[in-house]
């Protein structure tokens, strides 16, 4: 390719991202009219599942596509998510029941789990042969999505009352037609012509794996309990369809998740540490806009803007890990120090976050988990490429999105049930959903206990990371490493078109 078509490849994947992470923000903020407009009576209870019906979609294909961008190329693979996520946008804006809205997601989800991962492949393919300043297209991507993922709800809102919700899912068409055809006609990477056999039925139990654990973890202990037949029974399915899925990883020709992989230090650990990045995310995000909503008494439009810090931190710290590491500072030392930074943005907040703290004190220590967070982003997908054997890269790729998938998922329910467990514990009304009517002295207890249990849940995030911390200090020095590297050289050999 041309200096200028990777320029524009470049652009290509950054507007992709912008799309995947719209959509997964944006439908939160606009809930309600679409509950007006579609189903007023009963809608509100399938609420959830506009979520989760993206969320699994996407999850179960995750896997799949990796393969398939190592089979195929990542060209055609790519066109083709794009294509499904713009059939789901159009199905999702023509619905006209809940039911349909539903299905319509679940198609959407279904491109969406490529618009990421895939994504982060084709910025590998565009690195010139030999090309060592490679982590600027990487992070330019973090900053992208930090910027995505705090505007996400504002723009959603912002659809919602001066349009239409449909327009939510409208506004991908004109946006994702351009970036289709621009792939088509503009980027040119790689394709394999010998066919080899895909592993359907270990994609299959993949997708089972990862369905029954994310239902599991977002029914558990709110719309059933944990002991419950239910939850029972999709623990008992997560645990037999991980069985299987692993026997056949081991017997499969072609397996969607080569076993192999976590012989290379660098992917067993930086595939942990991913996993554990994501559910520290959600801990950072989810829980402080619930402390600010319920403890605080701040609106849920208003408590979004609060995300503006950590995205301004992620994206300045994604900026200039380029830089820095151009200068020789590598993604082992980036890892070491996103952790430990956001190791102590949570101390912070377990430590500070009270009935009365100052919300600048919040802004902040936002602001230090964001740039935590965004010398991991980047960094870890660029350790995991390097890393891979060269006829992996897609499948490494997309699995490190896979952990960080399933570390959301583990991370949102364990912290959810630690406040949840604790404030039955220590509060006044029950659980925290009788806090809202409590008064008086009452409520002056109910919220210092909530306030407690929120920082219990900040000390567990603080924990996860200082382990995150103590993987990556595991991690090989530069010219240590265990794995085949995948880019100078033989990265060049493997990219050139």
């Amino acid at each position: 390719m041309t200096e200028t078509q990777r320029k524009i490849g470049f652009v290509v994947c950054l507007v992709t991202i912008v799309l995947a992470l719209l959509d997964m923000q944006i439908v939160s903020a606009a809930t309600v009219p679409i509950v007006r407009d579609l189903d007023p009576a009963h809608g509100i209870d399938k609420i959830p599942w506009l979520v989760s019906a993206y969320a699994l979609a996407s999850a179960a294909m995750l896997p799949l596509y990796g393969k398939l961008c190592d089979v195929h190329g990542p060209k055609r693979v790519f066109a083709a998510a794009i294509g499904t996520f713009l059939l789901g946008s159009a199905l999702c804006g023509a619905a006209q029941s809940m039911d349909q809205l539903i299905v319509a997601r679940a198609v959407q989800g279904l491109g969406g789990g490529g618009l990421m991962s895939i994504t982060m492949i084709v910025i590998a393919h565009l690195r010139g042969p030999g090309e060592k300043d490679s982590g600027k297209a990487t992070n330019a991507g973090g900053l992208v999505a930090g910027g995505a993922m705090a505007i996400g709800p504002w723009i959603g809102g912002l659809l919602a009352d001066h349009a239409n919700w449909r327009w939510i899912f409208y506004v991908n068409l004109p946006v994702g037609v351009v970036v289709l055809v621009t792939v088509a006609f503009v980027l040119k990477l790689p394709e394999h012509h010998v066919r080899r056999p895909l592993d359907y039925l270990g994609a299959g139990l993949a997708a089972g794996f990862s369905s029954a654990l994310l239902l599991m973890t977002d029914w558990g202990g709110k719309r059933y309990g944990w002991a419950s037949p239910e939850i029972v029974g999709l623990g008992f399915g997560t645990a037999v369809t991980l069985v299987l899925f692993l026997w056949r990883q081991l017997r499969a020709p072609e397996p969607v998740l080569p076993l192999s992989l976590f012989k290379v230090r660098e992917l067993r650990l930086g595939f942990a540490v991913q996993a554990i990045l994501g559910g520290a995310m959600m801990c950072a995000i989810y829980y402080v806009l619930i402390y600010l909503q319920v403890a605080r008494g701040i609106a849920s439009s208003s408590a979004g803007l609060f995300l503006v810090p950590l995205a301004v931190g992620l994206g300045v710290a994604g900026l200039l890990t380029g830089p820095l590491g151009a200068r020789g500072c590598s993604a082992r030392t980036f890892t070491l120090s996103g952790t430990a930074t956001t190791a102590l943005a949570f101390a912070l907040l377990a430590t500070t976050t009270g009935p009365d703290t100052s919300l600048w004190l919040i802004r902040a220590e936002l602001l230090l988990a964001g740039a935590g967070f965004g010398q991991l982003v980047g960094q870890l997908i660029l350790l995991v490429q390097d890393s891979a054997p060269r006829h992996q890269l897609g499948v490494t790729t997309t699995s490190i999105r896979f952990f960080q998938t399933l570390g959301n998922a583990l991370g949102t329910a364990v912290f959810g049930t630690v406040l949840a467990r604790f404030y039955a514990g220590h509060g006044p009304g029950g659980d925290i959903t009788g806090l809202a009517r409590l008064t008086g002295t009452a409520r002056v207890a109910g919220v210092q206990a909530f306030v407690d249990a929120t920082q219990v849940v900040f000390w567990g995030g603080a924990g996860l990371m200082a382990v995150a911390a103590v993987l990556a200090w595991r991690l090989p020095k530069s010219g240590e490493g265990e794995g085949r590297s995948v880019v100078g050289g033989d990265r060049g050999a493997y990219v050139r078109t």
